[in-house]
């Protein structure tokens, strides 16, 4: 294997996430013919390193290559610290900033008593620098465990390597992991899941340690239980769930007897809850107990109210020229009275103007100013998009859920938590449908008990995509304030859209769904034609000025011939074509250009951008993408382009929480695996101004009809009333 040996002498970048190094490095050996010219001269290195050490002397491993911007670099594979081995160089490593409390002095006189045996007389036990004239025992453990320390990370990253992970999963697993190696080289190997894809783990887990050890099968067994959480939204499971997708994903075949061994040694460790024949992740049993034991927390305090409120709503209607219908008068009283109302509706029902009723009379009744409306009111929404939607729509601020309870990405935590909570005393939640168990918890435990909660959401949306069926079991407790929404205004009289929607929740499609209306057309074609249609159809559209920024194809899968990748193809050929003028970078087999429109797949709070936030590329540098996401401007390393996908089509999951000017959403037997109810009365529910669908209107109907949903088992119904009730599980 080829190798340089030397120091670095200057860090040029690095990137603090994932040890990315660019560094200057003096070379002082090699075994690489081709650099022996190198000797003694610096040269340009780059790799992950774990500790950048300047002035230390390092054995680099990797070649020398040629980069098409940046010229020669010798691109590091794995590398070794090198202690140091004469009595010159040993001085000199003890008096480096490395070593703490030993100063040159020091260092001279503990060479001199141990010469080159110093380094590893120190690790045999540091109780021999007692032997060192003037020696105290505090100055001997700083410098033994420099010594230690120093050591530690090298002989980590060696480990792991040997184990078959990359260089760079080893400096991610000692950068996270880092006071837990030797646990995690033992019984918390699976540990690493949180940062190692769990097949990968596993893979490598097998190979170095054997199938059959209890290590792995329980870690295996709670795998398993995450994996039906995230397949079906679960947030408990049977037993004969588990044996099946336990056998399938990871060839684990058990014994009823040692199958009851394996769940008895999980409930007495801590990591699942057993009630009658359901079995839980004990996190989820814990947040649905908790949710409902918060609700109840915040409903029994006593309601702040405001007085005369029917008549301050009237006057309200006249000073905003609106005529509230019943339903809106006993959500919007309902909500002012209550410490707890949960509001539903469909698309047309008046959400928007409710919640602009409930924050106009708390602010007049409590005479609140500006400051005052940021220390009292806080405007909450599962997405960025969809906070952007009520921050445009009220004229106040909003907030991610994620950003409101200042979230820690690397640790999953949340700075406000049941430990350090917010002081809001109205605080509305919009699109609760999208929000899961964990992050519903979470809310709870940020907020303060004595708030009034406001939950606003379309119960007939896509659940979410984590655990819980939080918004429905909410509302089926049948303990909380709860108003329904069913009157529709109209656009125009001759307006479909909300209808459409309406219908499709009731599962009775009228005969008019093919007829064309002011805000709504079906285009009629066959599976293999609908791209060419849609092509059409964004041309006519890009001809009357409604370009990409108004305009949102969506979807109900990425693959297929009708996909959202192939799609995407297409759109960013009519709306974005190859330009001599236009930098592009490719990521795999897809190409990004400046101008793309762009969707965030993850969320990043550190950048204030979300999972769902749409953006354009704004500049392309080598490597370097730079888009902009409504003003905001995030920079993305060519490795982070996973975190982004094109946004010309998107899937109608990803819509949920957003609202867009003009929709064009493809119908195909192609999709069968998708086509249901629920799923279509998203995606029309998304379109603002227009709606177009575009394909098969047999699979449209098969679609509606199909009440397909996954019945999610959850629990949070059930604690609800047992928390009323105080009924305690056994």
């Amino acid at each position: 294997m080829n190798y340089i040996k030397g120091k670095l002498k200057r860090i040029i970048f690095h990137n603090n996430d994932s040890g990315y190094v660019v560094a200057l490095f003096r070379v002082k050996e090699t075994n690489d013919v081709a650099m022996q010219d190198k000797i003694n001269k610096s040269i340009t290195v780059t790799g992950v390193f774990t500790d950048v050490n300047i002035d230390i002397s390092m054995t680099l491993y990797g070649s020398y290559v040629n980069n098409d911007r940046f010229g020669m670099q010798y691109a590091v594979d794995s590398y070794e610290m090198d202690m140091p081995t004469t009595k010159e160089a040993i001085i000199e490593f003890l008096a480096s900033s490395f070593i703490d409390g030993c100063g040159e002095k020091t260092a001279k006189k503990i060479v001199d008593h141990f010469g080159e045996e110093t380094l590893e007389k120190i690790k045999e036990n540091r109780d021999n620098l007692l032997e060192i004239d003037g020696m105290t025992t505090i100055k001997a453990a700083k410098i033994y465990n420099s010594l230690q320390n120093y050591n530690k990370s090298s002989d980590a990253i060696l480990k792991f390597q040997n184990l078959g992970f990359t260089i760079e999963e080893c400096s991610r697993i000692y950068n996270k992991f880092k006071d837990r190696i030797e646990e995690i080289l033992g019984d918390a190997f699976y540990d690493l899941k949180e940062i190692i894809y769990f097949k990968k783990l596993d893979s490598i887990y097998i190979t170095n340690f054997g199938i059959d050890t209890n290590v792995r099968i329980y870690a295996c067994f709670l795998e398993t239980m995450q994996m039906l959480s995230n397949f079906n939204g679960d947030t408990y499971y049977y037993r004969e769930e588990i044996v099946g997708l336990l056998d399938k994903e990871f060839n684990i075949v058990l014994s009823e007897e040692v199958l009851d061994g394996i769940i008895d040694e999980l409930k007495d460790r801590g990591d699942i809850v057993l009630v009658d024949r359901k079995i839980y992740l004990a996190k989820y049993y814990e947040e649905e107990e908790n949710v409902a034991a918060t609700l109840k927390k915040i409903d029994a305090k006593k309601p702040d109210t405001i007085a005369n409120l029917e008549e301050k709503l009237k006057d309200l209607e006249k000073r905003l020229g609106i005529d509230y219908n019943s339903d809106q008068e006993k959500a919007i009283i309902g909500a002012l009275n209550n410490n707890i109302t949960i509001i539903s509706g469909g698309p047309g029902t008046g959400k928007t103007t409710i919640i602009n009723a409930i924050t106009k009379l708390y602010i007049e009744d409590k005479k609140l100013g500006p400051a005052d409306i940021m220390e009292t009111i806080a405007l909450l929404a599962p997405t960025g998009r969809a906070s952007k939607k009520m921050a445009s729509s009220t004229s106040l601020p909003a907030y991610t859920i994620h950003r409101y309870l200042k979230w820690y990405k690397d640790s999953n935590d949340f700075f406000y938590n049941e430990y350090n909570k917010t002081n809001h005393r109205l605080i509305i939640v919009d699109e609760v449908s999208m929000i899961d168990i964990d992050l519903f918890n979470a809310l709870l435990n940020g907020i303060s008990p004595g708030v009034k909660l406001i939950l606003v959401g379309d119960t007939f949306q896509l659940p979410s995509v984590g655990p819980g069926l939080v918004l429905d079991d909410i509302i089926s407790s049948d303990y909380f304030n709860y108003v329904p929404l069913n009157q529709i205004y109209r656009q125009s009289d001759n307006s479909y859209i909300p209808y459409l929607a309406k219908e499709i929740k009731n599962n009775d499609l009228s005969e008019e769904f093919l007829n064309k209306r002011d805000d709504y057309s079906f285009f009629q074609t066959k599976s293999n034609q609908i791209k060419g249609a849609i092509e059409q159809i964004i041309k006519i559209s890009l001809e009357k000025g409604i370009d990409e920024r108004h305009m949102q194809v969506l979807a109900p899968m990425y693959k297929g011939e009708n996909g959202i990748d192939n799609l995407n193809v297409v759109l960013q050929n009519i709306y974005n074509p190859v330009s001599d003028k236009k930098e592009e970078i490719n990521y795999g087999d897809v190409i990004y250009r400046v101008g793309d429109k762009v969707l965030q797949l993850v969320n990043d709070l550190d950048n204030n951008v979300f999972n769902g936030d749409i953006g354009y590329i704004e500049a392309i540098n080598g490597k370097t993408v730079s888009i902009d996401f409504e003003g905001n401007r995030v920079e993305y390393e060519k490795k982070n382009l996973k975190q982004i996908k094109h946004a010309y089509a998107i899937t109608i999951h990803k819509s949920q929480g957003s609202e867009f000017e003009h929709v064009i959403m493809p119908i195909s037997n192609s999709y069968y695996k998708m086509l249901y109810n629920k799923l279509i009365y998203t995606g029309v529910s998304r379109a603002k101004k227009t709606l177009t669908i575009v394909g098969d209107p047999y699979s449209f109907v098969r679609a509606v009809g199909n009440n397909y949903s996954a019945n999610r088992k959850t629990s949070l119904k059930t604690k609800i009333i047992e928390v009323y009730n105080s009924i305690k599980q056994p």
